[in-house]
């Protein structure tokens, strides 16, 4: 589990979809996501391929505003940059985040989103904070209701986001919200894997 706040959690299971397990995640008024640790060097396998699918996404959702930050559907990619690296400013506030009890906080992190409405492929920072770089890659419900097959070069985005070259990939995770904009969202996650070119 990858919870934010003390508030109530999406609900995430296994359930049977067109003959295959898949995972659904509902989420009402909550946010919360399920993360996998791994090490992945993004060098060998650069490539994140999945596939999802969405009821419909939120109407009040907004990529650009800490109130609309709620997505249907969304891939967490977190790498593990060294926070010495950071400058003096982000190394003070990383310290300031510790101090009030955060230990596992990602410094860099991409979020793969299925936007309200966004340009989709156009890197947007993550209205909380700039460590957090957002891209939309479905965008609207034209694509609702269908499962949708997602490829993504994370070494090339990554790059594109902090202008330089990412270290190893520490945790994927999937992550349906609905808090911000107070909204109920629907979503299903399936078949991600990393990969070569």
């Amino acid at each position: 589990p990858l919870s934010f706040e003390d508030g109530p959690r999406t609900n995430y299971e296994l359930v049977k979809e067109s003959g295959t397990t898949v995972v659904r995640a509902r989420a009402n008024r909550s946010a919360s996501g399920l993360i996998r640790r791994v090490r992945i060097d993004p060098n060998r396998f650069p490539v994140l391929t999945w596939r999802w699918k969405v009821d419909g996404v939120l109407p009040n959702g907004d990529v650009r505003r800490k109130r609309g930050d709620d997505y249907p559907a969304r891939i967490y990619i977190t790498f593990d940059k060294d926070p010495s690296e950071l400058s003096f400013g982000d190394r003070v506030k990383y310290r300031a985040i510790r101090a009030l009890g955060y230990d596992d906080v990602p410094v860099r992190a991409l979020n793969y989103i299925w936007a309200n409405r966004a340009s989709e492929g156009r890197i947007v920072p993550n209205p909380y904070t700039d460590w957090v770089q957002m891209i939309p890659v479905e965008s609207g419900n034209a694509n609702a209701g269908t499962w949708q097959i997602e490829t993504r070069d994370v070494v090339r985005d990554y790059r594109a986001a902090f202008g330089e070259d990412p270290p190893a990939i520490n945790g994927i995770a999937i992550m349906t919200d609905a808090d911000n904009t107070k909204g109920s969202a629907t979503a299903y996650y399936g078949d991600m894997r990393m990969r070569a070119r």
